[in-house]
């Protein structure tokens, strides 16, 4: 018999496994920071590439090295992240990467963080199907975030970002796919 926390592990996995792979491709993020409790905004597009990454893979590998996991425990999955933004009102270019992000149970391991750039976790959790919620902690602050799939061809995202117990700030995007990636 199998227990009924192996049963909801098993279901948030498949939900990841196919969030992760719809969200393969190339997008167009315009992004909103609200800072709080100022309100100043900050608009920003960036081109974003993301690539489904597949058990076994070297990146994932690397991955779990990173996080010092032991050998015998592997990533389910994953993908890797690369971006472009530019300061909307600007014209000019405000940073550029990539990161890594790998699956195991409920926990969405990364190569860096928002605000670092060591190795961190998120805790993960589905609000529906089509909407992926991640919970980051590290140096005193908290990220919250939601990930929400709109048809095929969208996705908001929302993050609040908060240090003891105050927030600091709002991110808002609409992303629009520019292309499928087949990888």
């Amino acid at each position: 018999m199998t227990s009924p926390l192996r049963l909801t592990q098993t279901a948030n996995e498949a939900e990841i496994t196919v969030f992760f792979q719809k969200s393969a491709g190339q997008w167009r993020s315009e992004r909103r920071y609200y800072t709080l409790p100022e309100g100043e905004t900050k608009e920003m597009v960036s081109m974003i590439t993301i690539r489904f990454l597949e058990p076994g893979c070297a990146e994932l590998q690397k991955l779990a090295q990173l996080h010092d996991l032991p050998d015998t425990v592997s990533l389910m999955f994953g993908a890797e992240v690369f971006w472009n933004s530019t300061d909307k009102l600007k014209g000019r270019q405000e940073s550029q990467g990539s990161t890594l992000f790998g699956v195991l149970g409920n926990i969405l391991y990364r190569d860096r963080g928002f605000a670092t750039s060591k190795p961190i976790t998120a805790e993960y959790h589905f609000a529906n199907s089509e909407t992926l919620c991640l919970r980051t902690e590290y140096n005193g602050s908290v990220f919250e975030e939601e990930l929400k799939l709109i048809g095929n061809k969208y996705r908001t995202r929302q993050t609040i970002i908060s240090r003891a117990g105050e927030q600091l700030m709002i991110g808002q995007y609409l992303e629009k796919r520019i292309d499928n990636l087949d990888i």
